[in-house]
């Protein structure tokens, strides 16, 4: 299956919230209670953050890390929010933007930066997701209640740019990074970047278990633990390295990849921007002891550019 492209719509369409309801709660009241309680039990110990990892599964398996990363957003200087989560359903080898207007929210309605998307279009090396693919994904969605809630005392003052990320080759990590690096070296700009950590079991085909340790679960957090030093590391290069010694499973490791390289492309540019990648917190949908178990990882961090 290929990602199907067209543009230049004569009316835009919105896009409804298709997971409300059963990755999250649908109703505004119960999920803004939710979000508030979360965002409450994290500290803001890395921010103003430029940039954001976090979780993109149901709330009841990780919403509550997600909330370190979003804790860590200073409302008040956002303006644009770029969101780059891998693509579940369909085969793209690059990036594709939304041809939406709109998303909608239990809380309110997100407006797309029309003017960056056509900036964007510009390149050459985006295509466009139909109103389908954009609505069967998961990994931008989960994010938006969040952003919703995070900026709702701004909710007029700022606009987002929904990017689908495909199966990239680390070059093509590098082409991305280099058009988003001007946007995140902005202040007024914030990204997030989505994904959930090993995804361990049969159901999943990867079963790396380091015997030193007792617990199946305490090898599975060794070996998340490994990828999340080298992102913190910001080298592309080693983390791409990492997962091809382990394969572990990563789903949005091209999203970290580009963001990777688009902190490579800054400092590249102005050797004096210090650049600090922090992990925040870490957690597993169950812990796995025997080896027909199953669990998924989570992880959230921060990105800072002073």
């Amino acid at each position: 299956m290929v990602i199907a492209v067209f543009h230049k719509l004569t009316k835009m369409p919105v896009r409804r919230a298709t997971h409300a309801g059963s990755w999250y709660s649908d109703s505004g009241a119960e999920l803004k209670r939710q979000l508030e309680y979360w965002l409450n039990q994290a500290d803001l110990t890395h921010g103003p953050a430029r940039a954001i990892i976090a979780p993109h599964a149901g709330y009841q398996y990780c919403g509550a890390c997600a909330g370190h990363a979003y804790r860590q957003i200073s409302p008040v200087v956002v303006r644009r929010i770029f969101i780059l989560g891998p693509s579940h359903h369909v085969r793209l080898s690059g990036c594709a933007l939304s041809s939406a207007q709109k998303y909608k929210t239990p809380l309110y309605d997100l407006h797309i930066d029309i003017s960056t998307n056509n900036e964007l279009e510009m390149t050459g090396q985006f295509e466009w997701m139909d109103m389908d693919t954009d609505e069967n994904e998961h990994s931008i969605e989960m994010h938006l209640p969040y952003i919703a809630k995070v900026m709702e005392n701004f909710k007029d003052n700022f606009t987002i740019v929904p990017i689908l990320v495909g199966s990239l080759s680390p070059d093509k990590e590098a082409t991305y990074g280099k058009i988003l690096a001007s946007y995140l070296a902005d202040p007024k700009i914030f990204s997030s970047y989505h994904q959930t950590f090993c995804h361990w079991g049969h159901r999943f085909r990867y079963t790396y278990y380091d015997r030193s340790y007792e617990n199946i679960y305490e090898s599975i957090e060794s070996l998340d633990r490994i990828g999340m030093n080298f992102i913190e590391n910001l080298n592309p290069s080693e983390f791409t390295n990492y997962l091809k010694k382990y394969g572990n499973t990563i789903c949005g490791r091209h999203p970290i990849g580009i963001l990777l390289q688009a902190v490579q492309e800054i400092l590249k540019n102005d050797t004096s921007q210090r650049v600090i990648l922090k992990f925040l917190n870490y957690a597993q949908s169950s812990q796995c002891r025997k080896l027909n178990d199953s669990s998924v990882s989570y992880a959230s961090a921060a990105l800072v550019i002073d």
